[in-house]
């Protein structure tokens, strides 16, 4: 601080140019030796009590300090809903004062003591609060890092499978490499992916219902658009083709996007709104999923303006991505304009359509390089129920005339049906589930999807394009929430 008898006029101006924007700003002043689960609880509290939390460290001459100022700032800084921050160069009162927030808050076992921010508050018509915050807030932030962080150390590879096959960890880090400036079109749904983290309050005494308490929501972008995603991130040049509401659903996906790297061409639909699925958790489990959405295809002349938006975008192209939800995104004439354009140019295709809480049929993408099913994806395309796993993925197969079948069984792993140089001799082989530990298993398939296309269309084998498949998969449900993975994601667990 450059003047000992007043704080730093930048933050004073910081802080009245929050002011007179409008916002209710609130004051936490502290040592804050070490960010503590009581903190957050305090500081959680005081950023609801208001929309900007200031918050003030102090000064290394300060009774109590035991850490340097520069590492306790750091600290505070770290927590995400703090707003401003600054080391004090005078006491909390004088600070207060010049600032005049709207509410300082101050920890419950002060309410009975004498208290100098009392007469600052007053001086200025200002509220002193008292609060120790709720049990609830001391995990928010670790809910978001939670959710940021992959767990990698429960990711158990299957040592066999590479000798068996002939490869190494070093050809499948090759492989990766070759993902840079590979051109991919991905097309499907856009859908918004929201996880409300709750706290289980308890249940209800006037009828059999659970009574959570929301304290933390993250959207992430998901659907087809975090295939494209995937692919971007790991060095592919990427278009991505969808239709979307009008709405602010849809203006939080264009800036995803954007922000990724991926160039989108999202068309308007006033008909619907933008896809969004909304996940209640508590204790790691999802409780609770609402869907936000509509399923009628789209209209003919839309689906016209789409069809001729990717063939435009074809001669620059090294393989198609359908990802499909079956939300009306892709009508069967919009899949078959373009799939024989894709024909007529030797484009590679692959495709996967879900069925999870919707209907779909798989097999009406035909001469795909590669699909990749559920087994209850398959089961529907091919109405058996019955039939063990090789002989329905050979129906499948011949339904849809796809070259490989890549079925996804959830915790079982993942169960290979490829063809061969013999036209009448098919290949088969599983692998188990890598991460033995997940978090979330929503995003499971379309890193699969991701990586076993492009690793597929690059002329990699289908046993060298499945493990490393399996790899991005174990990566990606090893965190909560859609994230798109990188190559280094993938290159920490290919590590010889």
């Amino acid at each position: 601080m450059s003047d000992s008898s007043s704080i730093n006029h930048d933050v004073v101006a910081d802080i009245e140019s929050v002011t007179k924007a409008g916002k209710r700003v609130v004051f936490v002043a502290g040592n804050f030796n070490t960010v503590h689960p009581g903190h957050l609880r305090l500081l959680r509290f005081a950023a609801e009590c208001g929309d900007f939390l200031v918050v003030g460290v102090t000064p290394d001459a300060t009774e109590g300090v035991m850490v340097p100022e520069a590492l306790r700032l750091d600290g505070i800084n770290a927590i995400s809903f703090v707003n401003y921050s600054f080391i004090m160069a005078r006491p909390a009162d004088a600070v207060i004062r010049e600032i005049k927030p709207l509410i300082v808050v101050k920890g419950k076992e002060h309410e009975a003591l004498f208290n100098l921010e009392q007469a600052a508050v007053d001086s200025y018509g200002g509220s002193l609060m008292f609060s120790s915050g709720e049990m609830r807030f001391s995990s928010v932030d670790l809910l978001k890092r939670d959710m940021a962080s992959a767990n990698l150390s429960s990711i158990i590879r299957q040592p066999d499978f590479p000798g068996r096959h002939g490869f190494t960890m070093a050809n499948l880090r090759e492989v990766m490499f070759r993902f840079k400036g590979f051109r991919v079109i991905v097309l499907g749904d856009l859908i918004i992916d929201e996880y409300v983290t709750c706290d289980p309050v308890g249940m209800s005494q006037e009828d059999p219902t659970l009574v959570v308490t929301p304290i933390q929501q993250e959207k992430f972008i998901g659907g087809a658009a975090i295939v494209a995603s995937h692919a971007r991130e790991l060095g592919a040049d990427v278009k991505f083709f969808s239709v979307s509401g009008k709405d602010a659903t849809a203006e939080f996906a264009q800036e995803k996007l954007v922000e990724y790297g991926v160039s989108a061409e999202i068309f308007e639909d006033e008909s619907r709104p933008t896809t969004l699925k909304q996940r209640y958790r508590a204790s790691g489990k999802t409780l609770l999923r609402v869907s936000h959405l509509r399923q009628h295809d789209i209209q003919l002349q839309l689906g016209a303006r789409y069809v001729a938006a990717v063939k435009a975008a074809l001669p620059n192209t090294d393989i198609v991505i359908f990802s499909d939800f079956n939300y009306g995104c892709l009508p069967q004439y919009v899949v078959d304009e373009i799939s024989e354009a894709c024909r007529r140019r030797k484009i590679p295709m692959v495709a996967d359509s879900q069925s999870s809480s919707q209907m779909g049929d798989v097999s009406r993408f035909k001469n795909m390089l590669l699909l990749t099913p559920t087994e209850r994806e398959a089961r529907l395309a091919v109405r058996d129920f019955n039939s063990g796993l090789i002989v329905l993925a050979e129906k499948l197969r011949k339904k849809s005339r796809a070259k490989n079948i890549i079925m996804t069984l959830g915790a079982e792993g993942v169960i290979a049906h490829a063809s061969s140089d013999n036209r009448e001799e098919w290949l088969t082989d599983r692998l188990p589930a890598f991460n033995t530990a997940p978090k979330d298993s929503a995003g499971a398939g379309d890193s699969l999807l991701t990586c076993c296309s492009m690793a597929m269309a690059l002329g990699v084998d289908i046993w060298q394009s499945m493990y490393l498949g399996s790899i991005a998969a174990a990566c990606q449900v090893g965190r909560v929430g859609n994230i798109p993975l990188s190559t280094a994601d993938l290159a920490s667990e290919l590590a010889d």
